[in-house]
């Protein structure tokens, strides 16, 4: 048994000085508040991009010819855009796909000032704390080939999905026993005084420091103290009932069936104010293609080599997610809020992946979709192919983070915001 004592000094490491010239470097960062509005972000993505000759219109601008993937979106045609040739610069084939709501592979990690952290996971960093839940992740725990691995910390560890729509609903709707409340106020109550020891040794130090030090150990202070108050906030959930379940619990079946319950349980979580972020990771594994009269799996036929009948099985794949993406935004249309305006108003919705062609493995041009929140859309927007013309696709998170209310202006690999995107 691990004494109290003990642990609280073992979790002191993980509580980062900023760097000072006294000490050897660290690093930390401070918290933001959102102000305004509520704004949510929803980021979807898949394990193996999209057919790109059947995604990319070949014309840009509003007046784009609808191409066959994206036929189903069509009537939400005008509150989405379409981006050809943003990416992340790298390669890696599949072991470059987690990097797509980062920029950066996990293996530079540790070369980045903020590591491998995800688009989703900073925004929960700021609007995170205000809901009972600072983010939700859904998809499938499968390793490389089958998960997406969509979700990092600033840490650099995975954020683990929610691996089907029974998981999910009980997460949303089944309050805790009296027993496991009980356990969780106890580990508020034990992460105070990990705080506390940390605020002991930080006072401690500040004697040995020079004047420029003591203002850096001064910001520290003010990031635990935001560090207290995000546990303050949380702790007040956990005797709070959770919202009342407006559906039935549904049961596991596999990824195919269970995409519709899914995405409308990503809808009830932010309809209920359950969380702001969510993020929906479309994994292959557990893609039962024979639902879709198909015989192969969702990886053999990302690896079609040019022949026309895999072509078109992988394209049936991906046309039922695009379907169901479609289904998504009508739903988010039709939940009015208080203030009069829809969920889609006040929600923007990401979809792509970190695989630009599967079939070649290659991470550029990856397939990338932007709707709702604001933004004006309803276009194609093309950028520079010539490498020392190319945008990041950073620079659309940027725009992204400073759209939810987070005054960031760098993100990742990014050079700045999005030129080209116009927000409302």
């Amino acid at each position: 048994m691990v004494h109290r004592r003990g642990f609280i000094q073992t979790a002191l490491a993980t509580l980062a000085l900023p760097a000072m010239e006294s000490l050897p470097l660290r690093r930390s960062f401070a918290s933001q508040v959102m102000r305004g509005p509520a704004k949510r972000l929803v980021c979807v993505g898949n394990s193996f991009g999209m057919y790109q000759p059947r995604f990319f219109p070949k014309q840009t601008g509003k007046e784009y010819s609808i191409t066959p993937l994206l036929k189903p979106m069509e009537r939400h045609r005008i509150d989405f855009s379409v981006f050809s040739n943003l990416d992340h610069s790298i390669k890696g084939g599949h072991y470059a796909v987690h990097s797509f709501l980062s920029g950066v592979k996990y293996s530079q990690a540790a070369s980045m000032p903020s590591g491998n952290i995800t688009l989703d996971q900073r925004a929960a960093e700021v609007l995170g704390p205000q809901t009972r839940f600072p983010s939700l992740t859904v998809g499938s725990t499968d390793g490389l080939h089958g998960g997406c691995q969509m979700s990092w910390t600033r840490s650099g560890v995975r954020v683990p999905p929610i691996s089907g729509p029974k998981e999910l609903f009980r997460k949303l709707f089944l309050n805790d026993s009296p027993t496991q409340k009980a356990s969780a106020v106890d580990n508020f109550h034990l992460h105070g005084s990990i705080l506390d020891a940390a605020l002991e040794d930080a006072h401690s130090l500040s004697r040995k420091l020079n004047q420029r030090d003591k203002t850096k150990l001064d910001e520290y202070f003010s990031s635990v103290r935001d560090i207290e108050q995000r546990i303050q906030q949380q702790e007040k959930w956990v005797l709070r009932d959770k919202p009342k379940a407006p559906i039935a619990e549904p049961t596991n079946d596999n990824l195919i069936e269970d995409l519709p319950e899914l995405f409308d349980l990503i809808a009830l979580a932010l309809e209920t104010d359950s969380t702001r972020i969510g993020t929906f990771e479309m994994a292959g594994a557990n893609f039962r293609t024979g639902i879709l009269g198909l015989n192969k799996g969702y990886h053999a036929y990302s690896h079609h080599g040019q022949d026309p009948k895999n072509i078109e099985g992988l394209v049936k794949l991906e046309l039922y997610q695009m379907k169901q993406l479609a289904r998504f935004l009508d739903r988010l249309k039709s939940t009015e809020l208080a203030d009069g305006r829809t969920l889609f108003d006040e929600t923007i919705v990401l979809f792509g992946s970190g695989m630009g062609n599967a079939n070649s493995h290659t991470n550029s041009n990856l397939p990338i979709l932007l709707a709702g929140g604001g933004f004006r859309l309803g276009e194609h927007l093309s950028y520079p192919t010539e490498k020392q013309k190319r945008i990041p696709l950073c620079n659309l998170y940027v725009s992204i983070l400073q759209q939810l209310g987070i005054e960031d202006d760098t993100f990742g690999t990014s050079s700045g915001s999005l030129n080209g995107l116009e927000t409302g």
